[in-house]
């Protein structure tokens, strides 16, 4: 081999060291990304597993009105499992969701006329009376089976 040969064979070597150690360098920057998003996940899931505790506990207890904590149980199950907000179960939160949709809310309520609110509670009373055992047997299940144990707030 002459010198020129060498020297390209060690040049090459270098580089390629170089690159791998770049790319090995890059691999540690996604795999710490990917652990940091993993925990975000797992943080944010834990955080909504106990919001729903809370709030299938106020339900159970009376603490929240049946339409409000349906829709934001349901609302929550969305997010955190969307395999256990299909469960069967859970059909009474999607069922009241939907029967609420058209509802409006916050300072669009405040704005409608009395009577049309009256509708509107009338409303929530015959949807509260018609799903209200099916509202706590499933406030129940969620609480009982559905949920983590590890955060109980009932």
């Amino acid at each position: 081999m002459n010198n020129l040969t060498l020297l390209a064979l060690i040049t090459s070597a270098a580089l390629i060291t170089a690159l791998a150690l770049y790319a090995l360098y890059l691999w540690r920057r996604v795999w710490a990304k990917e652990k940091t998003q993993t925990e975000a996940l797992n943080a944010q899931r834990e955080r909504i597993g106990g919001d729903l505790q809370i709030l299938a506990s106020s339900l159970l207890d009376g603490q929240l009105p049946l339409i409000e904590g349906a829709i934001r149980i349901k609302v929550l199950l969305d997010n955190y499992d969307s395999t256990l907000s299909q469960n069967p179960r859970c059909e009474v939160f999607h069922q009241l969701f939907v029967a609420t949709a058209q509802v409006p809310t916050h300072a669009e309520w405040k704005a409608l006329e009395k009577s049309v609110r009256r509708q509107h509670e009338q409303h929530f009373s015959e949807l509260e009376l018609q799903h209200k055992a099916a509202a706590r047997t499933a406030a129940r299940w969620l609480l009982d089976e559905a949920l983590p144990v590890g955060r109980k707030h009932a």
